[in-house]
């Protein structure tokens, strides 16, 4: 096959969620990327299903949907047991492990199976299912896997945050898919990732060889995520995006924050670009601080109202304890919006240096956390300079041509090696 010719290309979703989470997002703009460079582009995906271009077909791989928003963790009755991919999930869940990853990579390989001279090559997107192998040596069919981050990381920063050992027992038993995981990585012959320090971790934690990996950044559409002039920025908002209960995510410290610069202005308040989990650690944080008038949860909205969410904002913050890449950081600078972010994983290779392009903080210190974001809405002039060269940063680096290119480039690598 010659490098110019048009591929013929199969992108995996297990998860697609449209407008919050990083694989949904991933998965629209790269494969919308790749069909404007003039490949064949066909994604196969579970529940949430992804928004796509109209160009590019969906195969929907229907899940039991146990991780569902309105009914999570509920147990799939018998009659909704139609074949013997449903029964690996549900025996999975039974035992108490995440079982979409490995559920959907067999559904997948059933579905290619019939499928072999459809494709060129198939791309994962962080599923790492035992099916992978499958679909590679049974049915020959060419696999670059993508890791934005290892979930290794996650893991370790919730077991370090349960209390008690019955809390980490079950968070043990979650998280055993992540050994599948471990083992699929280091059996697949190209692996890319979205950041150096991802990179790193995947080989510390993974075991992968580095030969056998390469760096391709995510991008953003800096044409649709821009500054709207027209909106000005209310006093005292704070904007973020985070799932509620992820440790990973520090919204914990976050609120912490909030709650001490209320002592001393009350115009301060958080817009949470994510959904509220009733009962879960961030809703009894909020109540625990008496933050319920001054946080507002906002989901399911198009990409347009998050571009208004941005630009009405004094300062976007990302306040996680460790990122892979931070799709929502970028979407924030470009928006033109000054970026407060901790120093956690990948951030600062991302959002650049501190008081220049982002404002940084160490990760999982609501005292610094605070002091920078006082500093920060005192101080329009910093906010203003601060916001424009982080835009520049990103009109610079990053766009999705840019990520769907150097992906092309990779999956030529790939083809290559058989």
């Amino acid at each position: 096959m010659s490098s110019d010719e048009p591929l013929r290309i199969a992108l995996l979703a297990y998860r697609g969620k449209p407008h919050v989470g990083g694989q949904g997002v991933y998965t629209r703009h790269l494969a919308k990327a790749l069909v404007d460079l003039g490949h064949h582009v066909e994604v196969l995906g579970g529940q949430p299903y992804p928004v796509l271009d109209e160009r590019i077909p969906l195969i929907e791989l229907p899940s039991l949907d146990i991780y569902n928003d309105h009914f999570p963790l509920r147990m799939p009755g018998v009659w909704e047991l139609k074949n013997w991919k449903d029964l690996v999930e549900v025996t999975a869940f039974s035992v108490g492990t995440f079982p979409e990853p490995l559920a959907f990579s067999l559904r997948a390989w059933d579905h290619l199976r019939h499928r072999q001279g459809d494709f060129d090559i198939v791309q994962d997107n962080q599923c790492l299912g035992y099916g992978l192998l499958l679909i590679e040596r049974q049915l020959g069919l060419p696999i670059l896997g993508t890791i934005h981050h290892p979930i290794t990381v996650d893991r370790r920063l919730e077991m370090e945050a349960a209390d008690g050992w019955y809390k980490r027992l079950t968070l043990r038993r979650w998280y055993a898919f992540v050994d599948m995981q471990t083992q699929v990585a280091q059996r697949l012959k190209r692996i890319i990732t979205v950041s150096e320090n991802s990179f790193k971790d995947i080989v510390h934690d993974h075991k992968v060889k580095p030969e056998n990996m390469a760096v391709v950044p995510v991008g953003v559409d800096i044409d649709l995520f821009q500054p709207l002039p027209a909106v000005q920025p209310i006093p005292g908002r704070l904007v973020t995006t985070a799932s509620a209960d992820v440790t990973m995510k520090g919204l914990k410290y976050l609120l912490e924050a909030v709650a001490k610069l209320r002592t001393e202005r009350n115009d301060v308040h958080l817009v949470v670009i994510g959904k509220r989990k009733p009962g879960g650690a961030s809703d009894e944080t909020i109540k625990k601080l008496g933050l319920e008038d001054h946080v507002e949860f906002i989901t399911g909205v198009p990409e347009e109202r998050i571009i208004e969410l941005y630009s009405e904002a004094e300062l976007a913050v990302v306040p996680s304890l460790y990122e892979g890449f931070s799709l929502p950081a970028i979407e924030a600078m470009a928006c033109g919006v000054p970026l407060v972010a901790t120093t956690g994983g990948a951030l600062p290779e991302v959002v650049g240096s501190d008081g220049d392009t982002a404002l940084l903080v160490e990760p999982g210190d609501s005292e610094a956390l605070a002091a920078k974001l006082r500093w920060a809405l005192a101080e329009p002039d910093l906010r203003n300079t601060v916001g424009a060269r982080g835009r520049q940063r990103i009109v610079s680096r990053w766009s999705w041509k840019h990520t769907a290119v150097k992906t092309l480039e990779q999956y030529r690598i790939r083809l290559g090696q058989d």
